[in-house]
């Protein structure tokens, strides 16, 4: 992996200053200012990404001591691949989100951003064994349909979601919510090294940056991005998974969701979605048959 110097300034810019892609716009047009970034004026750039001349100064200092640093030689160490938004690997779907990220940042098998056969499968922290048994009546007919099982690597659905489709031999990738030189839930550590070894773990932050309440909404819209429906097993009605869900709707996602006991309380958030206009699920033929019919009609 060699980097250009066109790609040693936009990552250099991104380990400082992780900016969208609508904000990194702003910095190649009309003025392509990233192209002489380190020679540019505090001025230009304030005036180019509409922030403080003060700030714009401190990005600029820190851009000259980062851009001299070899990130390539340290990400490569770290096993990260950084995937820019210009590259063949970056999945061309993610362009249709609110603020599509600017930089991937990914550990294992990177190819598989580019499968056009992608579910994700979601719930509640506190998922029950009834999410569990959603799992294993859901997981296996999506792996052998092809379909890479999308997560957020967080403790309970998420965490059986990943873990059903590796026991069977599955593909899978989990979107984080920081960089890769933290873990959250601590609890996932094990996982996660072994997704970085044969599977997939994708953020848009740069290895530093630590997990932040607000960075899982943000999360959120790439998972539901990467993929062409949403499952959803156990949710209560105030339950971040619902978040995800409305990201997917947005998206003009389909939403599959597994119906609940009425009276439990990690189902009354699954419940009102069906009674949206979600459509209810008891196993992954159903979804893989409705994909089927939904493709066809397009």
């Amino acid at each position: 992996m060699i980097f250009s110097l066109d790609l040693q300034r936009l990552l250099a810019l991104h380990y400082i200053y992780p900016l969208p892609l609508q904000k990194l716009q702003q910095l190649l047009s009309p003025v392509d200012v990233l192209s002489y970034f380190e020679e540019a004026n505090p001025n230009e750039i304030a005036k180019a990404l509409q922030i403080p001349v003060s700030k714009a100064k401190q990005i600029s200092q820190s851009f000259q001591r980062v851009i001299s640093l070899s990130l390539e030689e340290a990400y490569a160490q770290a096993n990260i691949f950084p995937i820019p938004f210009h590259h063949p690997y970056y999945p061309a779907q993610l362009f249709e989100i609110p603020s599509p990220p600017t930089v991937l940042y990914v550990k294992g098998r990177y190819s598989l951003l580019t499968s056009d056969k992608q579910v994700a499968i979601i719930g509640s922290r506190k998922a029950t064994t009834y999410t569990k048994t959603a799992m294993d009546l859901i997981v296996p007919p999506l792996v052998e349909h092809e379909y890479t099982v999308v997560s957020g690597l967080a403790r309970g659905a998420d965490t059986m979601a990943h873990e059903t489709t590796i026991k069977v031999d599955g593909k899978t990738i989990a979107v984080l919510g920081h960089g890769f030189h933290h873990m959250y839930p601590k609890e996932n550590q094990a996982l996660a090294e072994k997704m970085a070894e044969n599977q997939l773990l994708v953020t848009e932050y740069p290895p530093y940056v630590k997990p932040e309440k607000w960075h899982f909404p943000m999360r959120n819209r790439i998972i539901s991005g990467l993929s062409q429906a949403l499952v959803v097993t156990e949710a209560a009605l105030r339950s971040g998974t619902l978040i995800t869900t409305e990201c997917a709707l947005e998206q003009g996602k389909d939403v599959f969701v597994v119906p609940g006991p009425i009276d439990a309380e990690q189902s009354m958030g699954t419940n009102k979605l069906i009674l949206e206009g979600a459509i209810p699920v008891c196993n992954g033929y159903q979804i893989v048959e409705s994909l089927a019919l939904f493709s066809s009609k397009n």
